[in-house]
Parts: C-alpha cells; structure tokens; sequence
C-alpha cells in the first residue's frame, strides 16, 4: 500500500515555505553564496571607493551646461546606445535630413491626388471641392478598408477612437466592430498610416467616403482606398511631385543652419557617414545641395560629408532582397544620373543606386551593432532594419517638439487631472472596501441567535457604512467626471478628433508602442545631435515590472536599460 503524505496546510500569517525565513526553502537556497568573500570585499572597496574626498571633490563639481535648446529637441533612449562603439552612422533623406513644410507639401499632395482621382478614376467633378484639413489627421491611424472606418488604437490594439467619414463613428457601431477584438495590422483589412507622406490619403478616404454618403451613393471602401493609393503613388512614381517641390525648394523645405555643423561633429567625432534615400539621384542631389552646399567650409559640396551614397534604395526591400548595387555616372547639378553597370565593390567618392543590406555591410566592413540609421519611417527604415540586421536605430518624430511643447504649456491642468486621478483610485478601493463591510454585517444580521443589543449595533453600524458608501459613491462620480472633462480638454486641445500622438486613453498609442519597440532612440531631428558630445553614452532607465514598483529590492539593482535586442524581438 503506497503512502502519500499530506500537504502541510499554509498558514494565514507566515510566508510560503521558500522564505529566507524557512528551513527547507522551495524557490531558491537562501544559502551563503559561492562567492561570499569576494562580495564582502567588493563592500569594503565600496567604503572606501564613496569616502575617497578627491573624488568626491571631482563628482561634486556640476558639468557644464552647454545645451541651449529647448527640452523637445533632446534624444530620447529607449534602449541604451554607446555611440563610441558607432563606426558608421546613414541617414535617410526625406523627413529625416530634409524637413519637409508639412502644411504646403500635404496640400500639393493632395491637389495632386485628387486630380487624378477625377480624371483618371472616374470619380465625380463634386468631390474637388472637397477643402484639405490638416488638423484631421495625423501619423498612427489606420483605414479600415471593409468598413471606411479611420481608428486610433492604444499599444494593445484596442480601438480608442473611430471616425466614419468626418464624424465621429457611432457608440453603437464602434462597439461591434471594435469593442471586443484588437486590430491586427498584418490583417489585409486595415492600413497603416505610418509616414507624413501617407496623411493626404487618410484624409482623402474620409473626405471622399463624407461627400458620396452624403449624395446617397454607395462607396465599395475598399476600392476607394485602392484608387487613393494608387493615385498618390502615381504621384510619387512618375515624379511629378518631386518635380513641383524641385522648382521652389524653400518653399517646401526647411533649411536647417544646424545641420551641416551636425554632420561634421559626428564626422569628427570619428564616424563614418552614409546616405540611403528611397529617392532618385536627381531629386537627391538638388536637396541636398539646398540644404547642406555653403553651411561649412570644409565640405565645399554636400558630397564631401558622406562616406557612401545609395540612392533608389527600394527601402525597405534593400533589408530584406537581393537587388544588385548599380554605380551612377553622375552629370551637371540637379541631372539624372547614368548607370555604368552592376557595382563590383561600394568606394567613397562614388553614387549608387539599388543594393541590398548584405552586399552592403560586406562592401564596406561595417556592420551590425557598429551601424546607426537614422530615418523616419517605422517601417522602411526602421522596423525592416531591426528585424534583417543588428543595425542600431533612430528614428526622427518631427511632431513630438509640438506635442512636448503642448503638454509643457498645459502642465497645471495635467497635474490637476494627475490629483484628481489619484483621488478617484482611492475612492473606488474605499467604495469596494465599504461594499464588503457592508455584506459581511448583512450576513451577521441574517443568523439566528443574535441579542436585541448586537442587533442594534449591527443596525446602527449599517447605517452608518451606507451612508459613508453613499457619500464616497458621489465622490467617485464627481471624481471620474472631472478627470473625463480634464482628459478630454487636454487631448483634444492637441489634437481635437485624435488627441495627442503618443497616447490613447491611460495607454501609450500604437504608434507610440511602436516607437518604443523599434528605435533604439529617436528625436525631432537629425541636427540635434550637434547638442551632445559623438561619444555620448545614451542610457534609459530600465522598466520596471509592478511588484518592482511596488518597493521589491530588485528595483534597486541594474537601474538603467541594457543594450540587448529590442523589445519583442529575440
């Protein structure tokens, strides 16, 4: 006859059997380590490393401030970079080196695009007079192409926001198609508008979906988009955008008197740079000419900064195919380039175009973790880089100088919302607490057995936890609706139909999740690097889990990031 013992029943005041306290630990030894004399070594020469007064002297003395730039233009870590171990630092060109006139070049765009989907796709004359507005949207949203639906989701994938044309989509509605499932990005019904090249198309989706409704007409969604994005590529493929911007630069394109001396900073500072752009040579050469001919003396062309220059890289096919490196002939300023043939090998002093990532680091030595790119697309320049290579990232988020200085500005309101948030987090634990007295004196009223005075008591002690729970419940509500009415001030005073760009609800966006997850740093743009020094060790604070929070000791230990694989990758 086997034997089996009885498991000790746990006791309702000491800890689990695994405690430093028990004899028999189950989930870990709690036992003097293997290298006690060291460790206790290692104390002593923390005594006297703390108490060396020269050092002291040397730590007390504050570093020089040198940064004169607002905190909206610093680098932000996600996950902890040396740049002295960076060899080699590429950029992309548009929206990262080239700060684009948002407001002229969407409406361009836009113009552009709509034409075509009058004369080319057969849509009706009515829709041209349709009026660009650039507050509607914003980089983050998705298209629902099934249902004509524009989405804003938190990180999770949850739908927060939904707007069906340009009105807010119904409470009902937005319930059953959003309530009870995430939005898959992968899943061919939705879209992604990632770039601030993709905002003219989202708008375009809703305006044109407002104007038919309207009519009466029926619209097949999915096909709207389609012509949308077909007609706005068109736009960019043949040229004739680029084309309209190269005949008046200034007026489309920032110039940045910052980031030339940027660029030879880093260059300085012993990197080697590179440019991979999406664009042609022609187009290329004309911007960059603008911005960077003339801004230093030791670099008489913009040529002279940069170590290797590709062009039409087919980002983000460059990470992930196998297209060869052609070399360029290159003629007079602002002409298109000749093909001489395949590329044997990628030199300075040269131009490219095409290539792939494998060919590349193979050509020039550098690779992996030795390369930073700096680009503004989560997706061709960033998340296909993390996931074909170790290259370190950076993404440059041009809106979050406007969103920092927003939030800055509305700093009492939000710390009233922060007061007030708090307040109702404690009202709801008393309510659940008074709710749970309250039962438990419900169920001693309910016994047999019980004194005329302890029903008394009970009876008294009643009243009064419902009055108290009546006085807390009002306070709850009072509570919720003043942070609903803050919340709702503070983040559509950014942004009126989306609120701000990194946050929905009490959770990061799903672009701001994205961000976090993809770019090792990122920044509002490429020239601020110029503030900090090349060899610059950018930390992030680790995170920490909740019982961490909550005051475990291990919230103590290895209290900045690491320099491992990005978030969710492994």
């Amino acid at each position: 006859m086997s034997f089996c013992p009885v498991s000790p029943k746990l006791s309702p005041t000491g800890p689990i059997p695994g405690s430093p306290t028990t004899s028999d630990p189950l989930h870990g030894s709690f036992r003097s380590s293997l290298n006690r004399a060291h460790a206790e070594e290692a104390e002593r020469r923390t005594q006297l490393l703390l108490a060396d007064d020269k050092l002291a002297r040397l730590l007390s003395v504050p570093q020089v401030q040198t940064r004169q730039v607002p905190r909206s233009r610093d680098i932000f870590v996600n996950r902890n970079l040396r740049m002295a171990s960076v060899e080699l630092i590429g950029f992309d060109m548009d929206y990262t080196l080239a700060i684009y006139h948002m407001r002229r070049l969407e409406q361009l765009a836009y113009d552009m695009t709509l034409a075509r989907l009058i004369c080319e796709r057969g849509y009706p004359a009515l829709i041209g007079q349709l009026q660009y507005d650039h507050h509607f949207v914003m980089r983050g949203l998705a298209v629902d192409k099934e249902n004509g639906n524009l989405l804003k989701m938190d990180r999770f994938g949850y739908v927060g926001r939904a707007w069906h044309g340009l009105r807010p989509l119904e409470r009902e509605v937005w319930k059953k198609l959003y309530r009870n499932q995430r939005v898959r990005l992968k899943n061919p019904q939705f879209a992604w508008i990632d770039t601030l090249f993709a905002l003219p198309e989202a708008w375009l989706f809703a305006g044109v979906i407002e104007v038919l409704e309207s009519l009466g007409q029926r619209v097949d969604y999915g096909k709207l988009y389609d012509d949308i994005r077909e007609s706005i590529d068109a736009v960019h493929r043949d040229n004739s955008l680029k084309r309209e911007v190269r005949k008046d630069l200034g007026r489309y394109i920032f110039q940045d008197p910052e980031l030339g001396p940027a660029l030879h900073k880093l260059r300085s500072g012993g990197k080697r740079l590179f440019l991979l752009t999406n664009s042609a040579w022609d187009y290329t050469d004309a911007v960059m000419r603008y911005l960077l001919d003339g801004q230093q003396a030791e670099y008489p062309s913009w040529r002279n900064y940069f170590d290797y220059i590709v062009t039409l890289a087919a980002k983000p096919a460059f990470f992930s195919e196998q297209r060869p490196f052609l070399e360029l002939e290159t003629a007079g300023p602002g002409e298109e380039a000749r093909v001489v043939g395949e590329a044997r090998e990628v030199e300075r002093g040269k131009v490219y175009q095409g290539g792939n990532l494998a060919q590349f680091e193979r050509h020039t030595g550098y690779a992996g973790e030795g390369v930073l790119y700096v680009g503004d697309h989560i997706y061709g320049d960033i998340l296909k880089s993390k996931k074909s290579s170790l290259w370190r990232t950076c993404m440059i988020v041009q809106e979050i100088e406007d969103e920092i200085t927003y939030t800055d500005n509305q700093r009492e309101r939000i710390e009233k919302l922060a007061e007030v948030e708090l307040a109702r987090e404690r009202l709801d634990d008393e309510v659940a607490h008074h709710k749970g007295q309250l039962n438990a004196l419900d169920r001693k009223l309910e016994r047999d057995g019980q004194s005329a005075e302890e029903l008394a008591w009970l009876e008294e002690e009643r009243k009064r936890l419902k009055v108290e729970l009546d006085t807390l419940r009002r306070a709850l509500r009072e509570a919720t609706d003043i942070a609903d009415t803050l919340e709702r001030e503070v983040e559509e005073g950014f942004n009126p139909y989306w609120g701000l760009l990194f946050k929905e609800g009490n959770e990061n966006s799903r672009f701001g999740e994205q961000v976090e997850r993809y770019a090792c740093l990122y920044t509002s743009r490429v020239s601020n690097f110029l503030h900090d020094s090349p060899m610059q060790y950018y930390r992030s604070p680790r995170d920490l889990m909740p019982h961490e929070q909550a005051g475990a000791g291990s919230a103590k230990l290895s209290q900045v990031g690491s320099e491992g694989p990005p978030k969710g990758e492994g």
